[in-house]
């Protein structure tokens, strides 16, 4: 099993930047493919960026293109998603996840939910106009 805890999240204004945080234990020697979600109510989970442990190139959605950075600092088995120059479009829930689940292997470039076996609880992103 492996846990995963997001921080980071908040409110800002437009233009302004925040850092997520997706902190993994337990059984993290599993985990070779993490990434980013967010979800609006009433809307589908979508998947932000991705990156895998063994160095390829990381997935970002059109969307954020540009402004956000996937990165992770393996040492300290941790995630992290750079957001600058956020608008109020950017304004979700926020959600880790980790794995790949069989069927999906090898798991790289664009996310789906149902490759991920593992997430987080979510951490909400509020950013006004």
């Amino acid at each position: 099993q492996v846990q995963l805890v997001e921080s980071g999240g908040g409110s800002v204004q437009a233009g302004g930047s925040l850092r997520l945080s997706c902190a993994a234990s337990g059984y993290t020697a599993s985990v070779d493919y993490m990434g980013w979600f967010r979800q609006v109510p009433g809307k589908e989970r979508e998947g932000v960026a991705s990156i895998s442990t063994g160095g390829s190139t990381p997935y970002y959605a059109d969307s954020v293109k540009g402004r956000f950075t996937i990165s992770q600092e393996r040492a300290k088995n941790t995630v992290y998603l750079q957001m600058n120059s956020l608008t109020p479009e950017d304004t979700a829930t926020y959600y880790c996840a980790a794995g790949c689940r069989p069927g999906w292997w090898p798991c790289s470039g664009t996310p789906y939910p149902a490759q991920f076996p593992y997430w987080g609880q979510g951490t909400q992103v509020t950013v006004s106009p």
